[in-house]
């Protein structure tokens, strides 16, 4: 997952700083950075924002009285030279206070609480979308039979057919894996070789070019490798 970030600051070495931090972590991405939230609020407020980095201590701005009124999906994590505001920090929910200079080993433990953060979400979204369809009918032989997407392990395709492997039963479909794929929910299945489509949260591990799911170990195709592994690791994982 990428993460996208803004920086709200007028400490320029403070700013220097937290964009050097960020280059060791590809998948937070900067928007932009600013002297004062007011420059871009419609950006701020926009769901494309995921973290901030904000200074309270701006000049004519109560920062914690900002991020109160401001309605907003974004996280923020305060960086400021004021430790005495961190307790009342948390009362608006900050994601991290960070006080000026910021070590990179202190900067670390909030890139990790930004990481469980979108990682969250991410689940929560993916249990959304279960809820949204959380069953679809297949032809086996000539009758239509209902299936818990939520129990799907994995499918694997054989020629003209395809395998919907539950934790209970094996269903045989007439029908490619190309189109049965893209019937399912974007957010819990994902191709990973021209024979495999797998319910990403039901991966137990990965190793190199393997999945494992249950106790079945699934190839990942050289053409699928790149975004299956972006989509299955998700961005979750702290070195």
């Amino acid at each position: 997952m990428e993460i996208k970030a803004l920086i709200i600051d007028n400490d320029t070495e403070n700013i220097e700083l937290i964009k050097c931090h960020l280059t060791s972590f590809e998948f937070i991405e900067i928007i932009d950075v600013f002297d004062t939230p007011f420059q871009e609020l419609e950006l701020i407020k926009s769901r494309s924002i995921d973290i901030i980095f904000l200074e309270i201590g701006l000049p004519n701005i109560n920062g914690l009285d900002f991020i109160r009124n401001l309605q907003t999906e974004a996280k923020f994590i305060i960086t400021t030279k004021f430790r005495e505001f961190a307790l009342d920090s948390y009362d608006v929910e900050v994601l991290d206070y960070l006080v000026k200079p910021i070590s990179f080993n202190r900067f670390l433990k909030s890139i990790n609480k930004i990481v469980r953060h979108s990682y969250i979400l991410k689940k929560s979204i993916i249990l959304k979308d279960i809820k949204h369809a959380p069953y679809k009918f297949i032809k086996v032989d000539k009758k239509l039979i209902k299936i818990n997407l939520n129990d799907v392990l994995y499918i694997e395709s054989f020629n003209d057919f395809i395998k919907i492997n539950t934790k209970e039963q094996r269903f045989l479909v007439h029908k490619g894996l190309t189109s049965f794929t893209e019937e399912l929910p974007k957010n819990n299945f994902v191709r990973v070789h021209r024979s495999f489509t797998i319910a990403i949260d039901k991966v137990k591990s990965v190793e190199g070019n393997l999945v494992e799911i249950e106790s079945k170990r699934i190839p990942i195709g050289r053409k699928y490798l790149k975004i299956a592994k972006s989509t299955i690791l998700n961005g979750s994982v702290i070195k």
